[in-house]
């Protein structure tokens, strides 16, 4: 097994590590679930009390124009383009991962009924984070057009599920419990072989793994801004329209921050060019202002370190289970290949749940997936190579003392 030392000779080569004090991190705790919920950047509190004291409480309505409150959502949505291989006004950042899902998916569907009306099919995958089948099946009972969704058990089953009924490819780019990652590029092109457009969700690679959305010939993207990006609890989310078709129809959700003259107030409604009419309502400012201090770290680095990183943890977690546990039920369900792996690693326990509570009561957060899935999550910005030996060898000590086999570790939350 890797020794500690090895790891600490690591962090001090490690270029990304002063990255680290840009977050505060509470003391006595290693924090695997950056997948789920980013840390917060030093600069978040500052930035939140400026947008409250300052903006909010002595500009009052005029920090609309004056701090530029307006404006916001398309401004940090070009700062965050460069992470997914967009340009500059193509990202809006606005609303949840649902709501924009709900509006892409909805001018997917019109685009093909005008091109292809007999394409009534979505295709996904059944261990697709749940909300975006939610979504889709309310939409889909919604229009009331004979659309059903079409789930797919494993990846290998695509290529024969789309086929010339499929108006849509729904997918997220890196499966929320597996880690397993999708060939963006090779995906999106056989949907476009069969007439199908592509939509990715990009909720667990966006600021995890490198993206070019351009290159992948992608048709509608989305994602949120609170996991790898560290935009805050519940930031909003982004969406992305290839620009062939944005203009091409209208979202329904044709809220007045979408309308090409906002502040003429006409009672009939007209889509703003680009992006923008994928805006809709007035946001949360102080969230939505959160959002600019983990973007600004980002610009600090480049993708292709923080894969680099990324794999390296990730393989470093890996090894040292396998070998630290290996007397004890767990199974990777994680891919090796880098190429197919995103930026978390799962292994399935029989008692998953109960392993992860009695690591969170160590100090080590990770967190839980039915069924029976521990998920540990790598965030390259601040997670340290002896953080993951650390860890390893608290889970070796709860899996041999069957310190998880108590009354307390197996009390169901509402959040796991």
């Amino acid at each position: 097994m890797t020794p500690r030392s090895h790891c600490q000779a690591l962090d001090t080569q490690d270029s990304l590590a002063p990255l680290r004090r840009q977050f505060a991190l509470p003391e006595g705790v290693i924090y695997l679930d950056g997948n789920s919920l980013g840390a917060r950047p030093v600069a978040a509190l500052a930035r939140a009390q400026a947008v409250i004291a300052e903006e909010w409480g002595n500009g009052l309505i005029r920090s609309w124009n004056s701090a530029g409150w307006a404006d916001l959502s398309q401004r940090l949505g070009n700062r965050l383009a460069p992470l997914i291989g967009a340009r500059d006004g193509e990202v809006v950042i606005t609303d949840t991962t649902s709501i924009n899902l709900f509006k892409v998916l909805s001018a997917a569907l019109t685009v093909q009924r005008q091109r292809a009306p007999a394409r009534k099919v979505i295709v996904s995958e059944a261990s697709n984070f749940p909300t975006d089948l939610y979504i889709a099946e309310g939409l889909a009972e919604l229009l009331q057009q004979g659309y059903s969704l079409r789930l797919v058990n494993s990846p290998d089953e695509l290529p024969q599920a789309i086929d010339q009924d499929v108006a849509v490819v729904m997918l997220t780019h890196v499966n929320y419990k597996t880690g397993y990652m999708y060939d963006m590029q090779a995906l999106t092109a056989l949907s476009h072989e069969c007439g199908a457009l592509s939509l990715w969700d990009l909720a667990h690679s966006a600021g995890a793994v490198p993206i070019d959305l351009h290159q992948a010939g992608a048709d509608y993207a989305i994602g949120c801004t609170y996991k790898y990006l560290n935009g805050g609890p519940g930031s909003q989310a982004f969406v992305w329209v290839n620009p062939a078709l944005v203009d091409v129809v209208r979202q329904p959700l044709s809220g007045w921050f979408g309308h090409t003259r906002q502040f003429a107030m006409e009672s009939t409604y007209a889509p703003s060019a680009g992006i923008a009419r994928y805006l809709c309502g007035t946001q949360p400012i102080t969230s939505l202002a959160m959002v600019e201090c983990g973007l600004e770290v980002f610009e600090q680095t480049d993708m292709a370190s923080l894969r680099s990183k990324s794999l390296a943890l990730t393989d470093l977690f890996i090894a040292l289970v396998e070998a630290r546990c290996a007397a004890h039920e767990l199974v990777l369900i994680t891919p090796r290949e880098h190429a197919r792996r995103g930026s978390h690693v799962s292994f399935e326990h029989p008692e998953g749940y109960a392993v992860i509570q009695a690591l969170i009561a160590r100090g080590v957060i990770g967190d839980y997936r039915e069924p029976r899935i521990m998920r540990f999550g790598f965030t390259p910005l601040y997670t340290s190579f002896t953080e993951v030996w650390d860890a390893v060898e608290i889970l070796g000590e709860i899996l041999d003392n069957r310190t998880w086999d108590q009354p307390q570790f197996k009390v169901r939350h509402s959040v796991t």
